[in-house]
């Protein structure tokens, strides 16, 4: 069973940070061992990355086999349902179409000075994408990472995936044919993020890395983060549901445990106006677990860090989530348009009844790559934005100097950066005659 919270009891305040401070993750000691494998790659290039996969994927590989050929794609992309391509295909134009949007623009003006400024945006060169291996991969992710990457303009998108014992995905490279993809390589581990980072003689290194991975994947990322840019750092899935009584409790559990069967650690909130609608829920989800494919996995992501929290009013509800600033934020209430302008932190809101967080993952067209762990109060979901980079403008007429620059030589003087203020002077005297 789920905790119980009432916002009313005494005790309320403690185990609710309790509940929010809840370790959530597994947390071994890899930095050393993601450190030495860094360490190895950036010297022995291909030859670690062929030995540690062959250690970890228990697959042979060599530096001609490393990249998945065009050949191999199309052969694997075949055996893709005609219902399945047609559902992955729509997921992509909607995701695409939804992030060209975002594609911010360029801007010039002339301001009172005579001073031109402005900024442009200009792509990355090249970005990886990392991508869970295995049968268990998803092609969602391959989507929701690449095609961004894509619609900023990347020339250069390569992506690495796993394949334990050569168990390649379909559908993920399918999704990769679908974004765009140029390279992809059958690795994975910290040492596909360090290749990534720094290049082997094979796989030439990227400008910045996105896409979830365990917490090898996370120390590594965490790692080469300033020798190349990375998204963040992901913990456990995470959604909370808020919700009044005037809702179907199996719809409700669903969504919990839409994301408690992603991972033991995961974590499903439920803040409601309505206690006998909260145990309505509780007695659904137990429902729904018995015949849950995945209910060994939901299960104790329910036990463990579940919680269905009963609030006075939904002014309430607001104050807690933005205290927990969830990665998911389900609104299932009357006017939940309304209640979304009070929202100040949260990685997507989906609102209404009408509108599952599962389809935000697949099929809605923002993206799925979200902050977690609290990070929606300072950061956002991945985009286009993660892509680019703007450079700044300026242009002076000797007018426009001529008007600001004694402001810069006297900002130099007090900084004590003599040549910083004389590169000024010496365009001054000279205009001054």
């Amino acid at each position: 069973m789920p905790q119980f919270l009432d916002h009313s009891d005494a005790d309320f305040e403690a185990r609710f940070t309790a509940l929010l401070n809840a370790k959530r993750e597994d947390s071994p000691d890899v930095d050393a061992v993601v450190a030495d494998i860094i360490a190895d790659v950036r010297t022995r290039g291909d030859a670690a990355v062929i030995e540690l996969t062959e250690k970890f994927d228990r697959i042979a590989l060599t530096p001609d086999t490393m990249r998945i050929s065009a050949d191999e794609v199309a052969q694997a992309t075949e055996e893709v349902s005609a219902e399945d391509r047609a559902a992955l295909t729509l997921a992509a134009d909607r995701i695409r179409a939804y992030h060209e949007r975002q594609m911010p623009e360029d801007a010039q003006w002339t301001d009172d000075a005579g001073a031109t400024l402005g900024w442009r945006w200009t792509p990355v060169s090249a970005a990886g994408l990392y991508v869970p291996g295995g049968l268990a991969t998803y092609p969602s992710s391959v989507l929701m990472n690449a095609i961004p990457a894509k619609v900023a303009g990347v020339g250069r998108l390569a992506i690495t995936v796993p394949t334990p014992d050569g168990a390649i995905n379909p559908l993920v490279l399918l999704a990769a044919q679908l974004a765009g993809v140029d390279e992809i390589y059958r690795i994975g581990g910290a040492q596909a993020i360090a290749a990534l980072a720094y290049g082997t003689d094979t796989i030439a290194p990227v400008d910045k890395i996105t896409g979830p991975g365990n917490a090898f994947v996370a120390a590594a990322k965490r790692r080469v983060f300033g020798k190349v840019g990375i998204d963040m750092i992901a913990g456990p899935s995470e959604i909370l549901v808020i919700a009044d009584g005037d809702n179907d409790p199996d719809w409700i559990a669903l969504d919990l445990l839409s994301q408690a069967e992603h991972d033991e650690s995961a974590q499903s909130l439920l803040i409601t106006t309505d206690p006998a609608f909260g145990r309505a829920v509780a007695e659904a989800v137990d429902t729904r677990l018995e015949t849950l494919e995945r209910r060994a996995i939901a299960g104790a992501s329910w036990r463990d860090f579940g919680a269905i929290i009963t609030v006075p009013d939904l002014d309430t509800a607001v104050a807690l989530s933005d205290h927990i600033a969830p990665e998911h934020l389900e609104l299932c209430v009357a006017d939940p348009v309304a209640l979304s302008e009070k929202i100040t932190h949260a990685g997507a809101i989906f609102l209404g009844q009408w509108t599952p967080e599962a389809i935000g993952d697949y099929i809605g067209g923002p993206n799925h790559v979200l902050p977690t762990a609290r990070s929606a109060r300072f950061s956002s979901g991945l985009s286009v934005m993660d892509f680019v980079k703007r450079t700044t403008l300026a242009q002076m007429t000797p007018d426009a100097l001529r008007a600001i620059g004694p402001g810069a030589e006297r900002l130099a003087a007090s900084e004590s950066l003599e040549a910083h203020g004389l590169s000024v002077t010496a365009r001054l005297r000279k205009l001054n005659g």
